[in-house]
């Protein structure tokens, strides 16, 4: 468990280093360096056309599957765009698959369409600069 949590913290902290422009860590990086260094799970096709694990599945190779995937996702296609949710009060970080590259928030349906609705009623209000009716 101690060894799940520091890639853990290691993966979130290089993704807000990403997401802020800043550059990435080393000891980060070397904590995900060192689990993806490790054998990954083996994955196979079930009979009902599922994907499962082969024999010899353990906690060393799950890790070293998250942190192969993580470096795929830190080096890949989408490495500049990974961001911060724009929302008020929301922290997490997202991945931005967007054809235009512009998602502000994680989740339209949650953070996105709650910030439209909050900028709607802030433009509406009396107090509001041109506002009310």
């Amino acid at each position: 468990m101690a060894r799940a949590r520091e890639l853990r913290d290691a993966l979130f902290l290089l993704a807000a280093d990403r997401a802020h422009g800043g550059p990435l860590d080393p000891t980060h990086l070397d904590v995900v360096n060192a689990a993806a260094a490790e054998p990954a799970l083996v994955s196979r096709i079930l009979p009902d056309g599922t994907r499962g694990w082969a024999p010899g599945a353990t906690g060393t190779r799950l890790l070293s599957t998250v942190a192969g995937d993580a470096v795929d996702v830190f080096t890949g296609r989408y490495a500049d765009r990974i961001r911060e949710c724009g929302a008020h009060d929301c922290r997490l970080l997202f991945v931005d698959t967007s054809r235009p590259g512009r998602r502000r928030w994680c989740s339209m349906e949650h953070c996105g369409n709650r910030e439209k609705v909050r900028a709607h009623r802030a433009r509406r209000s009396p107090g509001a600069a041109g506002g009310g009716h």
